[in-house]
């Protein structure tokens, strides 16, 4: 063919611990393709399918226990944002646990799942009625043979630029396949932009119609009671790019509209360059977060300032006006770089 889009997706990983496969275990397809619910689940992984499932069981009455390998759940995340959601979590009942290294699988003589983990220098061993494993997942490439079209890898995931072009300018790739972020809408704007690309290579386009992907509103949603949603830049991604940022966070349990609601967990933080007040990231953990988190979105895309957000008008009462303190912290710190 003239032009190929490699859209494969990706499959559930599977960790290899031992005897977790004659163990039996659940994954995020089993969940959604069952009638029945165990009386207690241990999920392994913090990520956002390991949190959405958790969060998903014990709201239908399960006991539930998360096993995160990583300091805190939500990895990619601040620290803080991750902390919120792990007390609101263990607030509800759920069992978290991080920082752990698994050592085994296995069936206790009643029948029930255990999985057996190191914490802190101490030996932990669980039991439920199902095990979960929704450690994240990996690129389908499998059986491509990518090699024999010459096609760039990295590990398993296929290596794009920006116009999502492969190291083979007539390949194209799309979605998990390539990744950096596994998230559906970004997936579908990398199929757009490899359609265009394609069409420009082919002729059928002018070169001025060609398209690259820009992730600098790379955004997150996650699910969850709270929920949870992120979108640009966190605090350790700025520092990791040497980017001076300032911080400033409002809690919903001092706002009207959410304390009316009786939903009080989690905050709402926003980030914003130093020089000039751009803002450059935002995060929520709370009520309607992934609903909120797209004021910020838009915000970002026309590269507002904090005292941009904080002029714009917000009705009262509502949750979306919870957004103009931390914006009014922000230009007030230093209104000569907001204004």
């Amino acid at each position: 063919a003239q032009a190929i889009l490699v859209a494969t997706g990706s499959s559930i990983a599977v960790p290899e611990l031992p005897h977790l496969a004659e163990t039996g275990y659940l994954t995020s397809d089993d969940v959604l393709d069952a009638d029945t619910v165990p009386a207690s689940v241990i999920v392994l992984g913090g990520g956002a399918i390991a949190l959405e499932m958790a969060h998903y069981y014990e709201g239908v009455g399960a006991r539930v226990a998360v096993v995160q390998r990583s300091p805190h759940v939500l990895k990619d995340l601040d620290a803080d944002v991750s902390e919120s959601l792990t007390h609101a979590f263990r607030a509800r009942g759920i069992e978290v646990y991080t920082g752990t290294e698994l050592f085994h699988a296995g069936v206790a003589n009643n029948g029930e799942r255990t999985i057996t983990f190191h914490q802190g220098g101490g030996t932990v061993t669980l039991a439920a009625d199902a095990l979960l494993v929704a450690l994240g997942r990996h690129p389908a490439t499998a059986g491509l043979a990518l090699e024999k079209a010459g096609v760039q890898t990295r590990g398993a995931r296929i290596v794009t630029d920006a116009m999502q072009a492969t190291s083979v300018p007539h390949l194209f790739a799309a979605g998990d396949v390539c990744g950096p972020h596994d998230v559906v809408h970004t997936a579908i704007e990398q199929g757009e932009c490899a359609a265009t690309n394609a069409a420009v290579l082919l002729g059928r386009l002018p070169a001025s119609r060609k398209r690259s992907m820009d992730y600098r509103l790379k955004l997150l949603g996650i699910f969850t009671e709270p929920q949870v949603a992120s979108v640009g830049l966190t605090e350790r991604e700025a520092a990791d790019q040497g980017l001076a940022v300032a911080v400033a966070t409002y809690p919903f349990d001092d706002h009207g509209k959410s304390m009316v609601r009786g939903e009080t967990e989690g905050f709402v933080k926003l980030l914003a360059r130093r020089d000039n007040g751009e803002l450059v990231g935002g995060s929520v953990v709370g009520p309607e977060a992934v609903e909120l988190i797209h004021e910020i979105v838009v915000a970002l895309h026309f590269r507002a300032t904090a005292a941009d957000l904080a002029k714009i008008p917000h009705y009262h009462p509502t949750l979306s006006e919870i957004w103009t303190y931390p914006a009014e912290e922000l230009a007030e710190r230093d209104p000569d770089a907001t204004s």
